[in-house]
């Protein structure tokens, strides 16, 4: 419980500690940490990783790391400093990297993962026998137990960006591990038959929808989410995020993934949203441009390339102080999780009288 006194009856519970230790029971002591905060307090911090200082060590692993056909890849982690595990207290962000000619062996998990992918093109990626193309700006999503692998013959290294849930999947005692028993699964007959069905966001096939939350597309291609962001830049601007848009599972409306959201913003030049704070957890990644993010006061400049996590509960706003360039961010954030459960709460900093 919250403490805001010493306990009057501190020598009882410290007498009674080891007694009732023999029986498996505990009751709170004086020194305790506070079990509830008046506010959120985590220890995950905002933290920014600058590409300048990524891509060298990526050079590395793609020169030093091979890739574990039992399943192991070849990736960077986001550590948050804060944190024992993890890019925040719930996910974590990774950067792999797939060398031309190279096969990433068939596995499945129970965390719920995508890829946006970050540099190059023309990785195929399989899941669940359905089989896409990934070229720079998608998003691919591999839901939780389902079998995926990857293929690359391109002549340069690619890049993409890995988020799975293993934070909030370790924490519910959740983990299940499976290698495939093949290197590579079989492909279906119709390899694109979710996009065929449901990529075009406005039809699908007659009859009642599927009687399921689990979202049937599993690629979300760059022109068709970078062609709604430009015509959503005609709407009012969102006083936060400016243009923003969420990726959408066409069945229910809702995020993409039970677990994990994904939305894509611009910045405009001249741009300076709001300041809010919320609980949850979110990484932006810099697809393009340059600006700055102020957190509880500290203001961080990103660019191209960039990835910031902000600590939850902090007060946070966006500018872009360009006069003609415009700023493109991805987000992830575990917003879905958190509002299914009902602990997503958010504020807004009231404007300053004029």
């Amino acid at each position: 419980m919250a403490q805001t006194a010493p306990m009057e009856d501190q020598a009882a519970r410290l007498a009674l500690r080891e007694d009732l230790a023999r029986f498996d029971c505990r009751i709170a002591q004086p020194d305790d940490p506070p079990l509830f905060t008046r506010s959120p307090n985590s220890a995950s911090q905002t933290t920014l990783w600058r590409w300048k200082d990524l891509e060298p060590l990526l050079e590395r692993l793609g020169e030093q790391l091979t890739l574990d056909a039992g399943g192991q890849r070849r990736t960077l982690r986001l550590q948050n400093p804060g944190l024992p595990f993890g890019t925040t207290t719930t996910f974590w962000g990774s950067i792999q990297v797939i060398l031309p000619g190279e096969i990433a062996g068939a596995h499945r998990h129970t965390a719920n993962a995508f890829r946006f992918i970050l540099k190059g093109s023309g990785a195929t990626t399989t899941v669940n026998g359905e089989r896409y193309t990934m070229n720079e700006g998608d998003l691919v999503l591999t839901p939780g137990m389902t079998w995926h692998d990857h293929e690359y013959h391109g002549e340069t290294p690619m890049i993409w960006l890995d988020v799975l849930d293993i934070s909030l999947m370790r924490s519910m005692h959740a983990t299940f591990f499976e290698p495939g028993e093949k290197i590579q699964q079989e492909v279906s007959a119709v390899p694109d038959a979710s996009w065929r069905k449901w990529g075009s966001g406005l039809m699908s096939p007659p009859g009642q929808a599927p009687r399921t939350a689990d979202n049937p597309l599993l690629v979300y291609p760059h022109e068709v989410a970078q062609a709604a962001l430009q015509a959503a830049a005609g709407l009012p601007p969102d006083p936060f995020d400016d243009v923003v848009l969420e990726y959408r599972n066409p069945l229910t409306g809702g995020p993409a993934m039970r677990t994990m959201g994904m939305r894509l913003q611009t910045l405009r030049p001249g741009m300076r949203g709001r300041a809010r704070r919320h609980t949850g957890s979110k990484l932006y990644y810099v697809v393009r441009g340059e600006g700055a993010t102020i957190v509880e006061g500290r203001t961080y400049e990103w660019s191209t390339g960039d990835f910031l996590t902000i600590q939850p509960w902090a007060w946070h706003e966006h500018l872009n102080r360009s006069s003609t360039g415009e700023a493109t961010l991805f987000q992830v954030n575990d917003f879905p999780a958190m509002s299914v459960l009902g602990y997503y709460f958010e504020e807004e900093r009231a404007e300053a009288a004029s």
